[in-house]
């Protein structure tokens, strides 16, 4: 008898049919992979699951027993937990607070908060996470929050977990922590429903793997007897062109950066970059490459003017010097960023698909303060027809899109301020291979209509396939910068790691 049944289960949101008649078995103990495109329905498959969506069609059964959760306290008092690819933490909170919110320990009615600390530090130890359980979430960066949210996970010493897409903010090195305590979940037992677009993370972990595709499960294959190529195939109906990007021609210097320093009050190393230069022309994809904590985020921002602190050195846009102290500044000079946390600082989520598409460009849609609705949907229009955006219509909650199509929401929003620079942070992070093959493309083509692109990305091999050059971070330092016939994913890991041990100037 399988542990999960799922038996003829159908979801649909208003004009969007997200599940149609999916009937799969998932077996006791293993590590099972739910693959598809953004949109596909694996994220709601695993919301039923775990609670999370209450109203569907169709029959689920957990050790034998049909169920119907009505809510994820049900689910959890089930043994099951999950992992959401979208972070759910309460920002003000203490990681404490945030991986024991709603079952903290109490004693005579008094909260125990340094026994809710130990417990914190010890799952965090499992991790091999190293910063203070008191520290407040919103000074973490993605990468760390997505550890909060495993451990959260953890926590509830569950034995059905689902990980959906848990590496997507996570370097080499933090997923490969993951990977040794899956490990470790797997000796004891427990049976894991994993999503990701990674191949080369589902065929080292996954037993066996099921695709959806619009909706519908369409095979579900063991890992031995299939292949990466036919994966994505299934995901995608078609197959994927191997992309290349060679012949770009570069222009004129667009951007240059002369010894960017950026401060790190209260810090032993005390700052966060540390005498950056680097120039970008006309045409060409820069990639950043460096471990979390290295300062890519960080070099961005400063470029965008959203650094948390007033930095030191130069940045020369088109030959003049430029210090934006907000991203108004940046956007009106012709620089625009697309931020690596898409919901928490790219999305507006009370607002629907054309409204996050020209938040940024009604300026210029609007006459003596009043917006011209026609402009405005015909703006967004065009954004969604370019990106290939799917969405029911132009006034669907950005929510109810999948994720990919709410970066691809995100970019387009730049894209319409017509920018020279483009600030790309880690712009693929949970997207699809489909989608970030068209993406690329997206790229390339924008680069060759003459905008400068900084790109970074946790994925080395993102990196080699689409930048022209690649400069690497190293603990705020740039250690190497390299073209792209010197790069290789041996040479940035040497750089990102053994150049931090270098001595430093101060």
């Amino acid at each position: 008898m399988a542990l999960i049944d799922f038996e003829h289960v159908t979801k649909t949101f208003p004009g969007v049919v997200a599940l149609e008649d999916v009937s799969l078995c998932i077996e006791q103990g293993e590590l099972h992979a739910i693959c598809g495109e953004n949109g596909a329905g694996k994220s709601t498959l695993m919301k039923i699951l775990s609670g999370v969506i209450t109203d569907y069609e169709g029959t689920v059964r957990v050790r034998g027993n049909p169920i119907r959760f009505r809510g994820t306290k049900d689910a959890e008092a089930a043994g099951i937990s999950i992992i959401h690819q979208e972070l759910n933490l309460v920002e003000q909170l203490s990681v404490a607070a945030n991986i024991f919110l709603g079952r903290e320990f109490h004693r005579f009615g008094f909260l125990q908060q340094r026994r809710m600390d130990q417990a914190a530090a010890a799952l965090l130890a499992e991790l091999e996470c190293d910063f203070d359980v008191r520290q407040r979430v919103a000074e973490l960066r993605v990468g760390d929050q997505q550890l909060i949210e495993i451990a959260k996970a953890l926590s509830l010493d569950s034995d059905i977990l689902i990980m959906d897409e848990p590496t997507s903010a996570l370097t080499e090195a933090e997923a490969e922590r993951l990977f040794r305590v899956i490990e470790r979940l797997r000796r004891r037992g427990v049976t894991i429903l994993y999503i990701s677009h990674k191949m080369d993370e589902i065929f080292r972990l996954a037993d066996r793997i099921s695709v959806l595709r619009d909706g519908r499960l369409v095979a579900t294959r063991r890992k031995e007897e299939t292949s990466p190529r036919e994966i994505t195939h299934l995901m995608v109906g078609r197959e994927i062109e191997a992309t290349q990007f060679a012949g770009r021609t570069r222009g004129e210097l667009l951007l240059e950066v002369r010894n960017l320093s950026l401060p790190w009050p209260g810090h032993a190393r005390r700052w966060r970059l540390r005498n950056i230069s680097f120039t970008l022309h006309r045409g060409e994809i820069l990639g950043i490459a460096g471990l979390m904590g290295a300062g890519r985020t960080e070099l961005l921002e400063c470029l965008f003017g959203a650094a948390r602190e007033p930095f030191e050195g130069q940045i020369l846009l088109r030959g003049r010097h430029v210090y934006f102290r907000h991203p108004i500044e940046a956007r009106r000079a012709g620089v625009a960023m697309v931020t690596e946390d898409r919901k928490r600082l790219g999305l507006f989520s009370q607002m629907n698909v054309r409204e996050n598409v020209t938040i940024a460009h009604l300026t210029r849609l609007s006459r003596a303060g009043i917006v011209g609705k026609h402009s405005e949907e015909q703006a967004a229009g065009s954004v969604v027809q370019r990106l290939a955006v799917r969405t029911p219509s132009l006034r669907t909650a950005i929510t109810a899109l999948s994720g990919g199509n709410q970066q691809k929401c995100l970019i387009g929003r730049w894209l319409l301020t017509q920018p020279d620079v483009l600030l790309l942070d880690d712009p693929t992070r949970g997207i699809d291979v489909g989608a970030k093959a068209e993406l690329y493309r997206l790229m390339d083509q924008l680069a060759r209509q003459g905008l400068g692109i900084i790109l970074t990305s946790s994925e080395l091999p993102e990196l080699l396939t689409v930048c022209d050059r690649i400069v690497v971070l190293a603990e705020g330092r740039l250690t190497a910068e390299f073209s792209r016939e010197e790069a290789s994913e041996h040479k940035i890991m040497e750089a990102a790691t053994l150049g931090a041990l270098e001595p430093s100037d101060d």
